[in-house]
């Protein structure tokens, strides 16, 4: 067998062994009732937003430093590291009783995604052709959700018997998914290419300030969708009197509409990328209005649904534009710095919609949808910046 070819094994090997990890990783089984979890310990929902802010911030700390530390030791290690620290934030978490508890599953965690963030998203871009990347990375997002559908079905049958057990249960796919990551080659992109400094990093990202809008407007519907999807939902669910039982069918339901990110590179190539972006983050913020008006169990199904659907589709485009964005050798840390701008925005966000929900459920809801329509103004000033170029 020819060098070329061995190598081609082995980048494709890297796509299948990821979708796997993404599949175990996906299987959260409290996921459903993530919320109901932790207000069942002790957190109320400021709180959880709280934490979740602190998180955020930890993400921006730890971002470079990972990035950086990828670009040297390459992506593999990196990522067999951080999906290690990934499976012992559920074991914390599991025996998580106070705030305490919950923060230090998420400083586990921030080391854990800050690791894993970017260096996964590299290491597919350079497993594959780039005229594939649309696809490998809708592959790689619709494992995930379709771990978490079947993970959301299995909930309401674990719930029955205690919340405790769909935390406990979530520990096993994490450690099989850290075990199945040794398995993972590094590409000969990263071996063989000449790497630049952080500084002049840096540099290079100042350059090219239309990448930074973006990046925001991104941020701002990943936190707007994440709080109404994660957080909002079970409140909004109880609000329209749907029963807890049903809280995992619902997720599950919910995952149906994720998995639409596998066919994101055919609407892609069908719509176009601007219609597209305009379209779907147009479609989450008609949803997100509505929601704070109907009280309906089945539209407020339907209209989380969209947002979760139209989100899910963001998501591949997102990461071929920034891959497309790169042109040096250090993609990594160049991806690291990408979130590093989504942390910032995220931890506003987050700080915005937790202290409006000390107000109302409503006011939280609609602090989402301003978020959103921000959002949709900075992808039209992103794209007509791009046009002009």
């Amino acid at each position: 067998m020819q060098l070329t070819e061995v190598l081609k094994l082995n980048k494709n090997k890297n796509i299948h062994i990821l979708c796997i990890i993404a599949f175990l990783q996906g299987l959260v089984f409290y996921g459903p009732i993530s919320t109901l979890f932790r207000q069942n310990r002790g957190l109320s929902l400021n709180d959880i937003f709280v934490i979740e802010t602190v998180y955020v911030i930890l993400l921006f700390i730890f971002e470079i430093p990972w990035g950086y530390i990828a670009d040297r030791i390459g992506y593999r290690w990196t990522l067999i590291i951080s999906f290690f620290l990934f499976f012992l934030s559920k074991i914390v978490f599991y025996s998580a009783h106070s705030f305490d508890g919950f923060l230090f599953e998420r400083i586990i965690l921030a080391l854990a995604i800050s690791g894993i963030s970017g260096c996964d998203s590299a290491l597919i871009y350079t497993s594959v052709d780039e005229m594939d990347s649309n696809r490998a990375f809708s592959l790689y997002n619709a494992s995930s959700a379709g771990g978490f559908l079947a993970a959301s079905f299995l909930n309401s049958i674990i719930v029955k018997y205690s919340m405790d057990l769909t935390a406990l249960l979530t520990i096993i796919p994490y450690g099989a998914a850290f075990f199945i990551s040794f398995f993972l080659k590094d590409s000969s992109h990263h071996v063989e290419s000449q790497r630049i400094s952080l500084t002049d990093n840096i540099k290079v990202l100042k350059k090219n300030k239309n990448i930074i809008i973006f990046l925001i407007s991104m941020a701002l519907i990943s936190e707007s969708t994440h709080s109404i999807c994660v957080y909002l939902n079970q409140p909004i669910y109880l609000r329209s009197s749907i029963d807890m039982k049903y809280f995992g069918f619902l997720t599950a339901f919910m995952q149906i509409a994720c998995l639409l990110s596998a066919r994101a590179y055919k609407l892609n190539e069908k719509v176009g990328t601007k219609k597209l972006y305009i379209v779907l983050i147009s479609m989450i913020i008609g949803a997100n209005i509505f929601l704070i008006y109907l009280k309906n169990g089945i539209l407020v199904v339907l209209m989380i649904f969209i947002i979760e659907g139209a989100f899910a589709v963001t998501q591949p485009l997102s990461n071929t534009i920034q891959n497309r964005s790169i042109t040096v050798a250090n993609r990594a840390t160049f991806l690291s710095s990408y979130a590093m701008v989504g942390d910032i925005i995220g931890s506003i966000s987050n700080l915005a919609v937790g202290k409006a929900s000390d107000f109302s459920l409503n006011i939280a809801i609609g602090t989402c949808a301003g978020l959103n329509i921000l959002a949709l103004i900075l992808i039209l000033i992103f794209f007509r910046k791009k046009k002009n170029k």
